[in-house]
């Protein structure tokens, strides 16, 4: 043969990335081979070029040859959530499944660092952390359980085998400001994209780490990533676009995890047409005539064929991709961490807020950790702030009858009350739990706890915030859900059982174990002071 086969690589050992770019883009017009053409270049020359041709013409797919693997470490997860939206690029991560966090390891903002929230911010992240480490042991005992030792297993192959189970459990503890590692490959064309990102976000982290990956990736392709630079239109667009969804960001959502909101109900015989399509010789729309007068059996028949030999391992037709859904999905932080990975879609994150409360894995209640795990998050709820004013009480001093009423909210529960319960409270603790179904579903959800001190007096509190909504928790499935308006609805009276010994109340009850129950319509004084008379604030400073 006068012009033989041959396949190489242009190693990245022997190369920089930029000439590698450089020798492939020079073939479209160059009749010498990638070695010859290699040989020819230098860095410099191969800058040269970049800054004509790319930067200055245009020719941004030329450095989609320039490959770069970036190795960022201890960044937090939220700022993983920015650097992991570019999806032409490829990441593997330190996994909540795999592995445990250590309990100093979460991200402080600078903002915060310097300011009076400080030691507030430590300690609650420091408690999350703390909770999660205490839950691995009796989380894992319960997966033990279910999943016990095979003959001849070791210990080490055995906990290695369920680790997954229970350590992914437990990562429902860890805050957004957790540290992790992230590997990341991308060509310089998609890295200059993501930079630009991250040069324009709002948080200050990651800025930083867009400023620090593009002083690394110069090292390697000095040129390509040269003008990486914040984009003003970006985050200008970004503000515009809040501002107008600003009156849309109380709607109620629909109860439902996973919503199918849109879908083609022509998208079976769509899939069908492009199969017959790609496969035979005519058009399109001959395809689709032909696809429309099968019968029911005829296309269940063509789908086989199309798709019934496919192993657990293969890639189906990508004929699929004529087909299209789109869902509305509410999910906790670590299950968008599974659904972000497959990038071969269209996906429109909304930011990570606490507005939908928080999910509870059935592993904690089975363990016997429910407890702790809720009184870690209400730690982490009362640290954020929602318009509500709370006070701990002088330690055994209450006493007396508090009516819950029908339409208050049994805050942990996610739900109202529906008839009156009566506690009856002697030197702190709720004696007597009375009512209905309402009343016995109450005494049992604080005798979950396995602690008496779940049956103390907690806090006294009040909302003020006038934007908050009642009817928010009533429409919201998730656990928890609308925390913020519940507490901080104006006007509304909130009592507290369980613990409050933390940093912003100041008690001593620690039980692993929090109940918030907000109010409507009470009247109530502080000492001899009036200070709401039903709902409505009497001191002109509230009002």
């Amino acid at each position: 043969m006068p012009y033989p086969r041959d396949i190489y690589l242009l190693s990245p050992k022997q190369l920089s990335p930029e000439t590698i770019a450089v020798a492939f883009a020079k073939t479209s017009r160059s009749p010498e081979s990638f070695r010859e053409i290699a040989a020819g270049l230098t860095d410099e020359k191969s800058a040269e070029f970049h800054e004509r041709w790319v930067v200055g013409y245009g020719h941004a797919s030329v450095a989609e040859h320039a490959v770069l693997h970036l190795a960022v470490e201890n960044v937090s997860r939220l700022a993983i959530e920015c650097l992991e939206s570019n999806r032409l690029a490829s990441y593997t991560e330190k996994s909540t499944r795999y592995q445990m966090w250590n309990p100093d390891s979460f991200y402080t903002p600078r903002m915060i660092a310097e300011s009076k929230h400080a030691e507030l911010y430590r300690e609650t992240c420091a408690r999350l952390f703390e909770t999660y480490q205490r839950s691995l042991e009796p989380v894992k005992r319960v997966m033990r359980a279910k999943h016990p030792r095979k003959d001849g297993e070791s210990e080490a192959r055995w906990d290695g085998r369920i680790r997954a189970k229970y350590v992914d459990n437990c990562r429902f503890l860890l805050p957004a400001s957790a540290l992790a590692n992230v590997g990341m490959t991308a060509n310089a064309r998609v890295l200059e994209s993501a930079i630009r990102k991250m040069l324009s976000h709002p948080l200050e982290e990651v800025r930083e780490i867009g400023a620090e990956m593009k002083r690394v990736a110069r090292a390697e392709v000095p040129t390509l990533v040269k003008y990486a630079d914040a984009v003003a239109s970006q985050s200008e667009t970004a503000a515009a676009l809040a501002g107008a969804a600003q009156p849309l960001s109380r709607a109620a959502a629909s109860g439902a995890a996973v919503e199918l909101v849109d879908y083609d109900p022509q998208a079976e015989d769509k899939f069908l047409s492009a199969c017959l399509y790609r496969f035979g010789s005519t058009s399109l729309d001959e395809c689709r005539a032909v696809v429309a007068n099968l019968s029911g059996e005829q296309k269940a028949s063509l789908a086989r064929e199309a798709l019934g030999r496919l192993d657990k391992f293969d890639a189906p037709l990508r004929e699929l991709e004529h087909v299209t859904y789109t869902f509305d999905a509410v999910m906790d932080q670590g299950g968008y961490f599974e659904i972000k990975r497959h990038r071969m879609m269209t996906q429109s994150p909304q930011r990570l807020t606490c507005d939908l409360g928080y999910a509870v894995p059935r592993a904690f209640d089975a363990a016997g950790f429910l407890g702790d795990y809720r009184a870690a998050m209400q730690a982490a709820a009362d640290a954020t702030p929602s318009g509500m004013v709370s006070t701990a009480p002088i330690e055994e001093s209450a006493e007396g009858t508090l009516v819950i009423d029908a339409g208050d909210v049994l805050l942990p529960l996610g739900r109202y009350a529906e008839s009156p319960i009566r506690c009856t409270f002697r030197e702190g603790k709720a004696i007597a739990i009375e009512g209905g179904a309402d009343a016995r579903l109450m005494r049992d959800f604080l005798e979950s706890a396995r602690d008496e001190g779940a049956f103390m007096l907690s806090h006294i509190g009040w909302g003020s915030e006038d934007r908050a909504r009642w009817s928010v928790v009533g429409l919201r499935f998730w656990e928890g859900g609308g925390v913020m308006d519940s507490e901080g609805y104006y006007g509304n009276m909130l009592i507290a059982f369980g613990a409050n010994f933390f940093r912003n109340l100041g008690g001593k009850n620690r039980a692993n174990f929090h109940m918030d129950v907000p109010t409507r319509n009470h009247s109530f004084w502080v000492d001899e002071t009036q200070v709401m008379d039903r709902g409505t604030f009497l001191i002109p400073e509230l009002k």
